[in-house]
């Protein structure tokens, strides 16, 4: 079957099912994205430019509405061009959030959509006004609704549309969730695995070491910010720390702001580095910036308690990943996350917003071996049930079926 992908940032969601796909010659996968230096072999990729324009001539309310239609644009005549060298897509699979896939429907009018609804912005009820820390106005909800216009023009193509969690799908509205079923996504359990030998031997990252007999708790994000909880896990650093003397803390993550506002000056990190001045014992914390899959890996698999705080908002795959490697993970109580974690079986829930009770919930695991390895596997058990990554591209290979028509001939490659 002829595939095509798109994702301004190749490959996105998209990395499993991909690299499945191509294990079969007979498919042909062309993926269409903003360049990048990521590679996967065998994919053919096309690459748009997105053009320099004045933001501020565009009223602000409708910038992300203008920037989608302006790299749907882009997108079409990329896709005019692959049509005019012969490529029919039998599918066509992307991320409906930057307004890539919205012409598509003109250039290969037969060709079925299956489009990733990520999140339904809403003023009230979820990430928006969560934190009284950052209170919004009336005046914001304009914005919070002005969001969801690349949204509903994709409904609007009424095609077809896939979300990874319940929580996720459930956010959009009753009439909206015809069009979407929930495919979830998982984790390799044959990379993301328990790995005990990794406790019994010094842990090293750069020149910050963990003995074996000294307590690791991790925190993994993309950036640090306050939407994943990074001001509440700092501010649990000076109770933790001082509450025992064998605690070490890395906490993964840049200085870029992935969701919500920017602090007043600097990054999130110094914003917090400069509140808690002089309260903590700084050479027993690593903020190492982002790091390599294969470090990311090593850390959650030698972790003894690993926090994933968030707003209600979209889950990380680090959450699924952490699962599977028999992490003891506390997480923020949180509809999103209640999704994966049953307290007391899997993992313990705190409540996002409180630094206090984080660090008492981090102490019950560190003081209670016997806790800790029932969190461990149950948290590995609950992987194996629910977030097996070959389970999910069985299903995922199903929906491309039923779309497609499950007797439809492959096309011949272009």
């Amino acid at each position: 079957m002829n595939y095509l992908f798109l994702h301004q940032n190749f490959p996105g969601q998209y990395l499993h099912i991909v690299r499945h796909l191509l294990g079969d010659p007979a498919n042909q996968v062309v993926f269409i994205s903003e360049p990048n230096a990521n590679a996967l072999p065998g994919v053919r990729r096309v690459s748009y430019q997105m053009p320099k324009y004045n933001t501020e001539a565009v009223f602000p309310h409708a910038r992300d509405l203008d920037r989608g239609l302006r790299r749907a644009e882009q997108v079409a005549d990329c896709a005019s061009n692959l049509r005019s060298l012969g490529f029919t897509p039998d599918i066509i699979i992307g991320h409906h959030g930057w307004g890539e896939l919205l012409n598509l429907p003109d250039i290969w009018p037969q060709a079925p959509i299956l489009g990733y609804f990520e999140f339904y912005y809403s003023p009230q009820g979820q990430d928006v006004g969560f934190d009284p820390e950052f209170p919004v106005t009336d005046k914001m909800f304009a914005r919070v609704r002005a969001m969801n216009a690349i949204n509903l023009l994709a409904l609007a193509l009424e095609q077809h549309g896939q979300t990874p969690t319940q929580w996720q799908y459930k956010r959009y509205p009753e009439w909206a969730r015809r069009q979407i079923r929930v495919l979830p996504e998982g984790a390799k359990l044959d990379v993301c695995k328990p790995q005990p030998k990794v406790r019994a031997e010094d842990f090293t990252l750069g020149k910050f070491t963990v003995a074996p007999e000294e307590k690791l708790v991790t925190y993994v994000v993309r950036n640090l910010e306050p939407y994943r909880g990074f001001h509440i896990m700092m501010r649990a650093l000076p109770q933790l720390l001082s509450a025992r003397s064998d605690v070490k803390v890395v906490l993964v993550g840049g200085d870029d702001v992935s969701y919500g506002a920017r602090p007043s000056n600097g990054t999130w990190r110094e914003h917090m580095l400069r509140e808690l001045a002089g309260r903590y014992d700084t050479t027993r914390v690593l903020m190492p910036g982002q790091v390599p899959y294969d470090t990311f890996l090593r850390l959650i698999q030698r972790s003894d308690a690993h926090i994933y705080l968030t707003y209600p908002f979209v889950p990380s795959w680090s959450l699924r990943e952490a699962l599977a490697c028999g992490c003891v993970v506390i997480g923020a109580d949180v509809e999103p996350v209640a999704e994966f974690i049953t307290d007391g079986r899997n993992g313990l829930l705190t409540p996002a917003l409180d630094p206090r009770r984080l660090t008492e919930r981090v102490l019950e695991v560190l003081e209670d071996e016997r806790l800790a390895r029932r969190l461990r596997s149950g948290a590995r058990r609950f992987a194996e049930r629910h977030l097996d990554m070959a389970e999910h591209i069985a299903a995922y290979e199903a929906t491309i079926a039923e779309l497609t028509g499950s007797s439809q001939p492959a096309r011949k490659h272009a």
